[in-house]
């Protein structure tokens, strides 16, 4: 009675029946089947090196091959085009175990000249994929052929050649089947392992690049907030610097003038000067003190409220100016040619401040008696010109602008470059000259549109732009 699977037995071990009366052919059954379980153990074993590279699992494939068969060849190839990922393409295992391949193998070497024409035909068909009636397993007394199938196609083959001692019957089929069809899964596995492997290692490296560039960036991040920070605190403390230059300047321009001129004034009260004409000096002393703290006051009134404006123009300031802050002795006239041009407040308070620091250095050191305050509005420019008759020098005044901006050590002559800075700070200049009515002139030329720079540049002495500007006659 025949039970499921009898045909795989007997296939497997050669015998219909397990009982022990059969001796003679349970004997060969027995040794057959012995050599089946090592074969399918070295296979496993073979097998098993899949993540070692295709390299190690072929020769571990045929190996497992020549072992089980006894062979003195083995002959393993790949058609070209398939399992294109593969290495090597072929293979050639002698009955040492020794492995040649044509195109070189690691730890192998080339074919030796002994290998019979039948196994280099047979290595030339594969690799050609002529498998012709090589397309089914061919078994033979010495002879075996297997080919490798994938997907429903053939892609290779196994081959074997044994001596004379070493019959080959259908047990052999059966492992060399076993063999071919389970090397076309472990070399393709093996070839995705490799390429996953590959893939992993670029991954990695850029990774590793990737947080590289990540720790630069971090770096130079925490560089800029760095320089950021500096920059910030460099910028408040030139804004601090500013705040405090201007409001040095703005004393100097209004309250330093007025306390100078009243002191100067109780100082000639206490001459020998008649009783009427003392009074008189005394009240105008009065009157200079009460305009300074005026003058404080407005400045402390400014710091606090920035953002407010006089309502008051140029021609308006400055006609203030020449009329009302001036002492008595000193005459001023004010000239005002040409169309007048709409100027920043900040830009006319700075001409203003300009005008009034002439005029002070007129009266108070140059002893002067008659001052012209002329303004000339161009297109393209407007020049503000204060001339004296008084006793000043233009090159002494000219050495002390060059000194002050060479560094002013004594904090003396401000008013010079308080003059020469606001200049600057319009894009103009400034110029000191000899006034044609025999005391100084000094004139400002502010190019339109304005041209603001920052303060603190590089000192120009007493120049101007390249324009031409007028005394107080007209005449260039």
């Amino acid at each position: 009675m025949n039970r499921p699977g009898g045909a795989d037995l007997q296939r497997l071990t050669g015998v219909r029946s397990g009982k022990a009366t059969f001796y003679r052919e349970y004997r060969g059954a027995a040794e057959r089947l012995e050599r089946v379980v090592h074969a399918l153990d070295a296979i496993s074993r073979a097998l098993v090196r899949t993540v070692e590279g295709p390299e190690a699992l072929v020769l571990a494939v045929a190996e497992a091959a020549r072992q089980h068969l006894s062979a003195q060849w083995v002959l393993f190839a790949l058609a070209d085009g398939e399992l294109p990922e593969s290495q090597p393409r072929h293979l050639v295992v002698d009955v040492h175990g020794n492995p040649y391949a044509f195109e070189g193998l690691p730890g192998g070497g080339p074919p030796p000249d002994d290998v019979p024409p039948v196994v280099i035909n047979r290595l030339n068909d594969i690799l050609r994929g002529e498998f012709g009636f090589l397309a089914r397993p061919v078994v033979d007394p010495h002879h075996a052929h297997v080919p490798i199938e994938l997907e429903g196609g053939v892609v290779g083959a196994f081959a074997a050649w044994t001596p004379p001692r070493r019959r080959l019957d259908v047990t052999d089929e059966a492992v060399m089947r076993i063999l071919a069809s389970q090397t076309a899964v472990a070399l393709q596995n093996s070839a995705l392992f490799q390429s996953s492997r590959v893939l992993l290692e670029r991954a990695e490296t850029a990774y590793a690049s990737a947080s590289a560039q990540a720790d630069e960036l971090a770096a130079r991040n925490a560089e800029l907030v760095e320089a950021q920070r500096k920059l910030g605190v460099a910028a408040r403390r030139k804004i601090i610097d500013d705040e405090r230059h201007r409001i040095a300047r703005e004393l100097h321009d209004s309250v330093t003038q007025c306390v100078l001129s009243a002191g100067m004034q109780i100082e000639v009260c206490r001459s020998a000067i008649p009783g009427p004409e003392r009074g008189e000096r005394l009240d105008l002393a009065k009157n200079l003190t009460r305009t300074a703290v005026e003058q404080l006051r407005s400045a402390i009134y400014a710091l606090d409220h920035a953002g407010e404006s006089e309502q008051a123009g140029l021609t308006e300031m400055l006609r203030q100016l020449c009329t009302v802050h001036m002492p008595s002795d000193l005459r001023v006239r004010l000239r005002i040619t040409g169309t007048a041009a709409e100027l920043p407040r900040d830009a006319e308070h700075a001409l203003v401040r300009i005008a009034g620091e002439a005029l002070f250095n007129a009266a108070m050191h140059g002893g002067a008696s008659r001052a012209i305050v002329r303004v000339d509005h161009r297109a393209d420019r407007v020049t503000l010109a204060v001339s004296d008759d008084g006793e000043g020098d233009p090159e002494s005044l000219r050495l002390r602008l060059r000194m002050a901006a060479a560094g002013d050590l004594d904090g003396h002559h401000r008013g010079l470059a308080n003059m020469q800075n606001r200049a600057r700070e319009l894009g103009g200049g400034l110029r000191v000259r000899r006034a044609r009515i025999g005391g100084v002139r000094v004139a400002v030329t502010v190019p339109l549109p304005l041209r603001r720079v920052e303060s603190g540049g590089p000192a120009e002495g007493c120049s101007a732009p390249a324009v031409p500007d007028t005394d107080e006659g007209g005449r260039a």
